[in-house]
């Protein structure tokens, strides 16, 4: 057999395989018709699943990757992989369908996994089972935590997204391996997108496309608390004015300014809405007028807003709140409540200097902001609202999602491209390889 026969892929060469004298024109001309196919069937696949990896609990806050992703979902599969949990049962994947296109990704692990390289393993190994039972082909990757790429490194995608919310290096137990994780995740990813400004200007130099998408709004989900009428049952006895809550309860919740605050005003009612993690519950302030209702549903939220006369953004001032952007600064102004917020600075810029929210780090400074709302008449509060709903008009998750998809589509389409080039140019090389060979077949 020649070399040039050899080099002829498989696909091509076994229509004269067994004929060496066949004819040189109608060899080229079969040869010709099968990688014509080959060209024509090189064009994009259909939309690409969406895998997630994620620090985060699907079901803990209904936060920003429910609203991005819940929104992918309605064009793609979307598996949103979680952290392992570790009990005393089998390995194993939980994958529960939770609303169409839209998997959660439980992996099971025994405790006495403690080994972090053997975790890495077996979670390299379960995540390969996943695209294998899922038949996950093309597919992009969308992570939340750098450190889920210890054991996603061999995957091959056609687009790697990270959104980074949070500087998590800077929270409460981060792992000591993340900063350097993130920079060779950096290395990886095509697109970067942030959760807001302050954290944009943080990473715009880390990466060639970074992109801030700061925390966005469902409006007309919101807006319902403005028409609200009945009051849910642990709410509607909690005396008036109340200032309210909600939100994780955590490192960055200022437990300082809300003992403070409800000492010197035994008179105001102070609503906190939201699960306690990383901190003991036993530090919070417990004062006959502070009610803590604990979590709640997101659809819930509206209704509980209703009954608030000021929301508050109680966030201490340390390294774990530098960068945040509070998803529910636009939530509570679109539910019609006057805000008060402590200096961070992605509400500073643009809430604060908007003038629609008060701002205010000390006791003294808190209370005053508060007072000047309660006495605000109902003329002024009329313009500061419609100030507001200008100001959010053109805010949406739906917009949100519909600008990062486009960024994403872009570069699974320069990946395709790329893809199809290199295979014609393979195709176009077996032709000529093939022609060599019918040329060498006709002489023989």
């Amino acid at each position: 057999m020649s070399k040039a026969y050899e080099n002829v892929p498989k696909t091509l060469r076994s229509v004269n395989d067994g004929r060496k004298g066949i004819d040189a024109i109608n060899f080229n001309e079969s040869v010709n018709r099968t990688a014509l196919k080959k060209l024509a069937d090189l064009t994009p696949a259909q939309t690409p699943d969406l895998v997630c990896f994620s620090h985060l609990r699907w079901d803990f806050v209904y936060q920003r990757p429910q609203h991005l992703l819940s929104r992918a979902a309605m064009t793609r599969r979307v598996f949103i992989v979680e952290e392992p949990i570790f009990d005393d049962g089998c390995l194993r994947l939980d994958v529960s369908e939770r609303s169409d296109n839209l998997y959660v990704v439980v992996p099971y692990l025994p405790e006495g996994l403690s080994s972090e390289v053997a975790r890495e393993a077996v979670l390299r190994k379960l995540v390969d089972r996943l695209f294998s039972l899922h038949d996950i082909n093309d597919f992009v990757l969308w992570y939340y935590t750098p450190m889920s790429l210890q054991f996603t490194q061999h995957l091959k995608p056609l687009a790697t997204v990270y959104d980074c919310m949070d500087e998590l290096s800077a929270f409460k137990g981060a792992h000591p391996l993340l900063q350097s994780t993130e920079r060779e995740l950096f290395e990886r990813c095509n697109l970067v997108f942030t959760g807001g400004q302050t954290l944009y200007e943080a990473k715009r130099t880390q990466h060639p496309s970074v992109h801030a998408f700061p925390s966005s709004i469902d409006r007309a989900h919101f807006a319902q608390a403005r028409t609200a009428t009945e009051e849910p049952e642990d709410q509607k006895n909690i005396p008036h004015p109340r200032l309210g809550f909600f939100g994780v309860i955590d490192e960055r919740f200022d437990i300082e300014l809300l003992d403070n605050v409800a000492k010197a005003r035994p008179d105001w009612q102070f609503v906190v809405i939201g699960p306690v993690v990383k901190i003991d519950p036993a530090t919070l302030p417990a004062h006959s007028n502070i009610h803590y209702l604990g979590s709640k549903d997101y659809k819930q939220l509206p209704a509980y807003l209703s009954g608030w006369d000021v929301a508050m953004l109680l966030f201490a001032r340390n390294d774990a709140t530098k960068f945040i952007s509070p998803t529910k600064t636009p939530e509570y102004l679109a539910a019609g409540k006057p805000v008060v917020s402590t200096s961070i600075r992605d509400v500073v810029r643009p809430y604060g200097d908007q003038g629609l929210v008060k701002i205010a780090d000390t006791e003294q400074d808190f209370i005053q902001a508060v007072e000047k709302i309660l006495a605000t008449p109902d003329a002024e509060c009329s313009l500061w609202l419609k100030q507001v709903d200008n100001f959010l008009a053109d805010m949406s998750w739906d917009e949100t999602w519909q600008r990062m998809s486009r960024l994403i589509d872009a570069a699974v389409e320069s990946r395709l491209e790329g893809r199809a080039q290199r295979q014609k140019s393979n195709v176009r090389r077996a032709i000529a390889t093939a022609g060599n060979v019918a040329n060498y077949s006709g002489q023989v």
